[in-house]
């Protein structure tokens, strides 16, 4: 860290920290560099035309050093991280000796558990087989790769920029390099993509002999690109019916293959493969996210970075803290997200975190065939069912009316 002022203290209230260390922690890294915008993405990102010389990674590194030593002093006892997930935008644009600086930071503020899970998000595009053996040996543990899909025409309807079969071969050479746990992100439900599209790209999947696959349908943000052209009526917006057949397809494929869902959207070869970093997320843990436009939580307590890098570093370099706004959740608020949260996944949520109406309408949707039977009678869970998955997102607002 250069030689500046060191940054205001930032403080949460005794509440938040106690019990600090009995959750699971982690870190979130928000990378917000792209070398393209995809048409549906409405993430904090910029691409370089977009910040001119106004940031740089180079200008968002030294900040991001400074504000993980600002969240090693505001936890006090926080325990050293137990997952570490760099995200973005597209963080493979650092190249490995970025990526090895980012991860050097988080050791030097907080520390890594024993055992740690250490993951990157990347663009196919800008990996190679130098890339994966330089960040595997200077400590990252997962690869998490944006694939969204094999077909050609699909790809230019997102906007993205690699080939189809550049994750495939990104893949095997994360693996060849020594990562044992790989995810493939896909997207479904492009306007355009034919049920033979989608399973080309789960074939490509298992091809590429991971042991994780996230799948997501595709959602119209307000505000980009995509948005614009179905409003223009030059796209169709994504259908809820093939949405959920395009669902139905994916999990029967990659379910056969071996490849179990433990949560909604994400299916793993194993307990090992599960993404921690995203359990400790759908568990109520707690995470000090670092970045632009970055959110961290801990016990109960919400806030949220500056968006802009070029603020964001500068407010760093002034000495003071990053933070946008930030919210004390209620009581309230938490059950509602411990309901979201843990109902997606496999484990489910216990009936206990249910209030006396959230229990009547959990049997109810027994009744229904939207939770299963065994699980709500005999271990007093709500774990959905195949047809439940489909309608999570109602389930949720019922069971927490």
């Amino acid at each position: 860290m250069s030689e500046t002022s060191a940054p205001v203290a930032f403080t949460l209230p005794e509440h938040a920290l106690a019990g600090l260390g009995t959750r699971p922690f982690g870190v979130y890294v928000h990378v917000p560099f792209c070398a393209t915008r995809c048409g549906y993405c409405d993430f904090n990102t910029y691409t370089a035309g977009e910040l001119g010389t106004s940031a740089s990674p180079g200008s968002w590194l030294e900040g991001l050093r400074r504000e993980l030593a600002l969240g090693a002093r505001a936890l006090g006892s926080a325990p050293a991280a137990e997952t570490v997930f760099v995200g973005g935008g597209t963080p493979s644009l650092l190249g490995a000796h970025g990526l090895v600086a980012v991860l050097d930071a988080v050791r030097d503020a907080f520390g890594l558990a024993p055992g740690a899970e250490v993951t990157t998000e990347s663009n196919p595009e800008s990996t190679s087989p130098e890339f994966f053996a330089a960040i595997r040996a200077a400590g990252y543990t997962r690869v998490s790769l944006g694939m969204q899909s094999a077909a050609p025409h699909v790809l230019r309807v997102l906007d993205r920029t690699h080939t189809p079969g550049r994750a495939v071969a990104a893949a095997k050479e994360a693996g060849a390099a020594g990562f044992e746990h790989v995810n493939l992100d896909l997207i479904y439900g492009t306007p355009g993509e034919r049920p033979s599209d989608l399973r080309a790209s789960l074939d490509a999947v298992l091809e590429a002999g991971v042991d994780h696959v996230s799948a997501y349908s595709l959602i119209v943000e307000d505000g980009t690109a995509l948005a614009r052209r179905v409003r223009r009526g030059e796209l169709p917006a994504p259908d809820e019916d093939v949405l959920a057949a395009d669902y139905e397809l994916i999990d029967s494929v990659l379910s056969g293959a071996g490849l179990t869902w433990y949560e909604v959207s994400n299916w793993a070869a194993s307990e090992a493969a599960a993404c921690r970093h995203n359990l400790g997320y759908w568990r109520g843990g707690d995470w000090w996210g670092a970045g632009p436009g970055a959110h961290s939580h801990v016990g109960g307590v919400r806030w949220w970075n500056v968006k802009h890098p070029a603020r964001y570093a500068s407010v760093l370099a002034n000495g003071e803290a990053p933070e946008a706004d930030r919210e004390v959740l209620t009581a309230g608020e938490r059950a509602f997200e411990r309901i979201m949260l843990e109902l997606r996944l496999a484990e489910g949520l216990p009936v206990s975190a249910l209030d006396a109406p959230g229990v009547r309408e959990a049997e109810a949707a027994v009744a229904e065939g939207l939770l299963d039977a065994a699980a709500f009678a005999e271990n007093g869970r709500c774990v959905l069912t195949f047809r439940g998955r489909l309608l999570a997102d109602g389930l949720v607002r019922r069971l927490a009316a």
